[in-house]
């Protein structure tokens, strides 16, 4: 659990579409997924190189980044983030708290559990996680995760309202069939109403290609067994949905030393 001194970190923001880079930081590499598909190409690591899945984007968003990176990188603490969504281990400023009490009676206050949704860059860019606090958290913890979103509903009841609930029966019977020591995890997410979302974490190397090689050996068995096709829009994104509750299943059943971590939610960035 411990790093050693030498530890190299990297965290992945991964974009798709050219925007203005938020955070100059040797740890950060922004990463373009989907970029065989990006014209007018900027200067950051495209997931169209080498081994890659970069194709499928459409249907597997910031994962075909996210496998570029297990192919393609080595490094001892691996992190997972987004363009606008960044990790902070900072308390959050006495005004925004305030704030956020008026997210009670509006309705929001679960929905935005455990995000600070700004445009306040100045303020919060210092605020995003920064090496010295994640080699700290890292030798106390085996993972970071996003503060766990509050659901109205159970997991099972939010994906049946939101997406095809027959995509839970076609996961749940590939689980029995491929890692049937997971489904009692699964079925324990399901009754849940707690969710890790948007595919965020931090992770020592060893816990991050288990994870990896699990995650995908699913999620392509998922892709082969559906038609893609009937996914359109929104909901095209199937496999990137997919993934974030396999993600739960997987911390579920490993149970792991887990620190949850606020997120800062940049609202709004221009397109270059």
């Amino acid at each position: 659990m411990i790093p050693r001194a030498s530890s190299t970190i990297k965290i992945f923001p991964f974009y798709y579409k050219n925007t203005p880079l938020l955070i100059q930081d040797d740890i950060y590499c922004p990463i373009m997924a989907g970029n065989v598909f990006v014209n007018n190409k900027n200067k950051i690591q495209g997931d169209d190189t080498d081994d890659n899945i970069s194709v499928k984007n459409r249907n597997y968003s910031e994962l075909t980044g996210l496998y570029w990176v297990w192919k393609n990188t080595h490094e001892d603490i691996v992190g997972s983030c987004h363009y606008r969504r960044y990790f902070s281990s900072k308390p959050e400023p006495f005004l925004y708290k305030l704030k956020r009490l008026l997210y009670l009676p509006i309705g929001l206050y679960k929905k935005r559990y455990g995000l600070i949704y700004t445009n306040n860059i100045s303020c919060f860019l210092p605020r995003i996680i920064k090496k010295e606090e994640i080699e700290i958290l890292m030798s106390e913890h085996d993972a970071v995760l996003p503060k766990a979103r509050k659901l109205k509903y159970t997991v099972e009841e939010h994906y049946r309202r939101y997406h095809n609930r027959e995509d839970l029966r076609l996961l749940a019977s590939i689980l029995s069939q491929k890692h049937p020591d997971y489904v009692a995890s699964f079925q324990t997410l399901l009754k849940s109403k707690r969710l890790y979302s948007n595919n965020m974490f931090i992770l020592h190397n060893n816990h991050f290609q288990e994870f990896m090689e699990w995650l995908f050996d699913l999620l392509f068995e998922f892709e082969r067994q559906i038609n893609i096709e009937q996914y359109s829009g929104y909901q095209e994104r199937i496999l990137g949905f997919i993934a974030e509750r396999l993600l739960n299943v997987w911390f579920i059943k490993k149970e792991l030393d887990i620190i949850e971590l606020p997120v800062i939610y940049f609202k709004s960035q221009k397109t270059l």
